[in-house]
């Protein structure tokens, strides 16, 4: 499992070490670098790879951006020439890594100024700016992730490695949950913005809730008109000839209408619903990433949906054999009242810009006092109330 994440000057961020945990909640007001956190980690995880440029970004999720875009640039200091990122592990293993875009000349990749490789013994890579690279072979590719190939899977170093480049992050949003767009990143097993959702529950559904109907049992629990989930190849007796379809389609039976016509797909159904089994589909299956993050998971969602969904998505990472683990941010406060902070693996981060407009990021910790104000409010009203911090200055 990762452990820390290191940032220096990636956009609003000068220079944070982030703690995670399994599940990481990051909660601040717009603008104050929630994603920028989530895409320096993409960036990282393209590192990883070997390469960092457009399409291994977009793969992961990040947006891409010009240099002078990507670099701090504050009034108060000196724009650095390059972006340094790091992340450690269990057993001490660490992957640095300084890339560096020149301002005035931008290239399409980025080029490895310094990486570093350690599996918690001994150094895999050690490369710097006076160390020579391997003949012919170009700054802009990496160099550990070409010697991870002589690796044993097994070591630390390499789980480390190949957590960070399987990394993404999710941005769902309803057009393509519900199937009307095409996804532009159709990677396994949803898509990055929706668009694989019934392929997604259709996977699931094969080679998990098949044989564990209590998971399936919470994930419709969380959907109280909803009595069946189905895909199917053709819905044409349910959907208009001019909506767009995709090739599966989602169709739920609602347990309050008539057997007739208690039947419809992902594009009348609530979109709460959608988000839902979104967020169920990636905690649970197979195919999802072991380190990824979510971006605004509680769109669409009620308060108390919210706090429920938290609290089970809490469960099925701690149940999950493949130790996933999972960062995410959100701006309803009811998604608070679901995370357990009792649990040292479950973390919240409040997230601010200082004076000079740098992000700051801060666990919040169950310290006495908050445990005291806990048990007369809950999370979500001690973040209202500014208890908490991470509220907007209007």
């Amino acid at each position: 499992m990762i452990r820390t994440i290191h940032v220096d000057g990636f956009k609003s961020i000068k220079s944070q070490d982030i703690p995670l945990g399994r599940l990481n909640c990051f909660i601040g007001a717009n603008g104050a670098g929630k994603s920028n956190v989530l895409e320096a980690i993409g960036i990282l995880g393209a590192a990883a790879k070997g390469i960092v440029d457009d399409e291994a970004l977009l793969r992961r999720g990040v947006r891409p951006g010009v240099p002078r875009l990507y670099k701090s640039s504050f009034a108060d200091d000196v724009t650095p020439p390059h972006i340094h990122l790091s992340a450690a592990g269990n057993m001490g293993e660490t992957y640095r890594v300084t890339l560096l875009n020149p301002l005035d000349r931008p290239r399409p990749a980025w080029q490895f100024k310094t990486e570093y490789l350690y599996d918690g013994n001994e150094e895999i890579v050690s490369d710097g700016v006076r160390k020579p690279r391997p003949d012919k072979m170009p700054k802009t590719n990496g160099l550990a992730a070409l010697r991870l190939l002589g690796v044993d899977e097994a070591n630390p170093a390499a789980e480390l490695m190949q957590n960070l480049q399987q990394y993404a992050l999710y941005t769902p949003n309803t057009l393509a949950l519900r199937g009307m767009v095409t996804d532009p990143q159709p990677r396994e097993p949803v898509g990055l913005s929706g668009g694989l959702l019934a392929e997604g529950f259709e996977s699931l559904r094969r080679q998990v809730l098949e044989d564990n109907d209590g998971l399936f049992d919470d994930i419709v629990g969380l959907i109280d008109w909803v009595a069946s989930i189905d895909v199917v190849q053709t819905a044409s007796s349910l959907l208009s000839p001019s909506v767009p379809r995709a090739k599966s389609v989602l169709k739920f039976t609602d347990r309050f209408m008539r057997r007739s016509r208690n039947t419809l797909t992902a594009y009348d159904a609530s979109e709460g619903a959608l988000y839902v089994l979104f967020s169920a589909i990636l905690c649970l299956s197979p195919a999802s990433p072991r380190f990824f993050a979510i971006d605004n998971l509680d769109q669409a969602l009620n308060p108390r949906l919210a706090s429920r969904l938290l609290s089970r998505i809490g469960q099925w990472l701690k149940q999950s054999s493949r130790q996933a683990q999972m960062l995410f941010t959100c701006h309803n406060p009811g998604v608070l009242d679901g995370l357990d902070l009792s649990d040292d693996e479950v973390r919240l981060f409040t997230v601010d810009r200082n004076s000079n407009g740098h992000t700051v990021v801060r666990r919040v910790l169950l310290t006495d006092e908050l445990r005291r104000m806990n048990r007369d409010y809950p999370l979500s009203r001690l973040w209202l109330m500014g208890s908490l911090g991470a509220l907007p200055n209007v």
